[in-house]
């Protein structure tokens, strides 16, 4: 017997605009995410006014599944994909954003797209902005800076819906809507909520006051989407990396517990539809005006989710005196306190691999917030290499299988209500911290490289006959 319930579902996690392509086909207007050039490792993405003719947009085709979506969910079904979490291009369905008329042609792609997939036994599981604002509100609103943009998001969720409420179960509203509680990193507020910060803002401060319209435009869509169809199930999604104290030091203890509310706050409004004590008292000590409206209250109650997507990837570590460390490496963690863990590995692009992390993750999401869980993002970035038309990626299926295994641990041993599981980068796609192809995750292999070239043919990886294997056991049979 199965430790895991045989309603769990297994699938695979990916995003519109990193493998989407057809950026400027069908009608879709330009999203933020068109104008961000490609990157390397250890070189930023750069955001241009416009599409400029001498800059490499690699988003702008992505893996061409726009033309080959019917090969890919082929693949797909082929591997026994229970569901496929992907997104919505909003720009697809309103080019600039503030529209009153939907693009019909953008609505059919979805349609046809979603047809395809029931029709091979997949589910959709889709989020409604994942890194796809429309550029125009932006530009010309601020983008979340701006209340109204709340509204054009409540259409654009309303239009959806409406249109698929027979097709879509599973959705979530706002994709790792607290990645940009980092805003020393402008890339985060631009792709989550098409921000610029000006020279005199307190990035700070303007993170709260577009988190407000971001938490108002959530609540809004979960109320439109239980009118239309009351069995929708309508999730918040957010990154999830644990924050370890260095050690039991109570100041330690204290500095983890602090920077976790980096973590929080965005799933403590969502899930409980009030804002926590901690950031009602920084809002009072450091004066900030988040730009509260009446009614706002009624909004955030009448709108809290129904479970909680998270990505998984790492885990970090604090320490609240980081100058006595003589060799104080920080890692990947958006934390200026962030310290090496000296107890486990990193990967190439120096993120910690810390599959117990993951059951670590489960269990305090879980007591926290007592909603079903769901991971919808995990998985091992690496450089591939093909030989004979084969890539072996037992790096992949190692990380996997012993994040598969803490899931399990979680499920079975804890308690945890887990919905199901779906890597990320199911098949290879253009990464959105860099840019890059060469940072792979897929189980699936398509031949592009990072300047564009290539064939775009798929290619079965090793991960993708093991995955296929763990499918059909319901994770019993994780190999050796």
């Amino acid at each position: 017997m199965s430790k895991l319930p045989t309603s769990f579902m297994w699938g695979g996690a990916l995003a519109a605009n990193q493998f989407e392509g057809g950026y400027d086909q069908g009608g879709k207007g330009l999203s933020v995410i068109d104008v961000m050039t490609g990157g390397a490792h250890g070189k930023a993405r750069e955001i241009t006014a416009s599409v400029e003719a001498d800059k490499y947009y690699p988003n702008h085709v992505g893996i061409d599944f726009y033309h080959r979506y019917k090969e890919d969910i082929a693949l797909f079904k082929e591997m026994g994909l229970q569901c496929l979490r992907t997104s919505i291009a909003w720009a697809r369905i309103f080019p600039n954003g503030d529209e009153l008329e939907p693009n019909e042609e953008g609505l059919q792609f979805y349609d046809n797209v979603f047809d395809e997939l029931i029709q091979n036994n997949i589910e959709p599981i889709i989020t409604l902005s994942h890194f796809e604002m429309p550029l125009h509100l932006a530009r010309e609103y601020g983008g979340f800076r701006n209340r109204k943009v709340a509204d054009h998001f409540a259409r654009f969720a309303q239009v959806v819906f409406e249109r698929y409420k027979d097709k879509v179960t599973y959705w979530m509203t706002f994709n790792e809507i607290n990645n940009q509680m980092d805003t020393s990193n402008p890339i985060f507020l631009w792709t989550n909520s098409g921000v610029s910060l000006n020279d005199n803002d307190n990035p700070e401060e303007v993170l709260y006051q577009v988190a407000h319209n971001e938490l108002i435009a959530s609540a809004l869509a979960v109320k439109i989407g239980k009118s239309i169809n009351p069995n929708f199930k309508i999730g918040g999604m957010i990154s999830y990396v644990p924050i370890y104290p260095y050690s039991c030091h109570p100041k330690d203890m204290m500095e983890a517990q602090i920077a976790n509310r980096l973590r929080y706050f965005f799933p403590d409004v969502q899930v409980r539809g009030y804002y926590p004590g901690y950031a009602k008292k920084m809002f009072e000590q450091k004066g900030y005006q988040i730009g509260w409206q009446d009614g706002d209250d009624e909004i955030l109650r009448e709108g809290t989710v129904d479970y909680i997507g998270f990505s998984y990837y790492m885990s970090t570590v604090v320490k609240h005196d980081t100058e006595t460390l003589v060799d104080n490496n920080i890692v990947n963690g958006g934390l200026p306190n962030s310290v090496e863990n000296p107890h486990i590995e990193t990967s190439d692009w120096g993120w910690a691999i810390d599959p117990e992390g993951l059951r670590y993750a489960l269990n305090v999401l879980y007591e926290r917030y007592q909603v079903p869980l769901f991971i919808v993002e995990n998985g091992f970035g690496a450089i591939d290499k093909v030989e004979n038309n084969q890539i072996h990626d037992a790096y992949r299926i190692e990380y996997l299988k012993q994040h598969i295994e803490a899931a399990i641990d979680a499920v079975d041993k804890d308690g945890v209500d887990l919905i199901g599981y779906t890597p990320w980068g199911i098949i290879d796609i253009v990464s959105f911290t860099t840019g890059e192809m060469k940072k792979r995750y897929g189980l699936i292999y398509v031949d592009r490289d990072n300047d564009g070239n290539g064939t775009l043919e798929r290619l079965k990886k090793d991960s993708f006959y093991w995955y296929q294997k763990v499918i059909e056991t319901n994770g019993e049979n994780l190999g050796e």
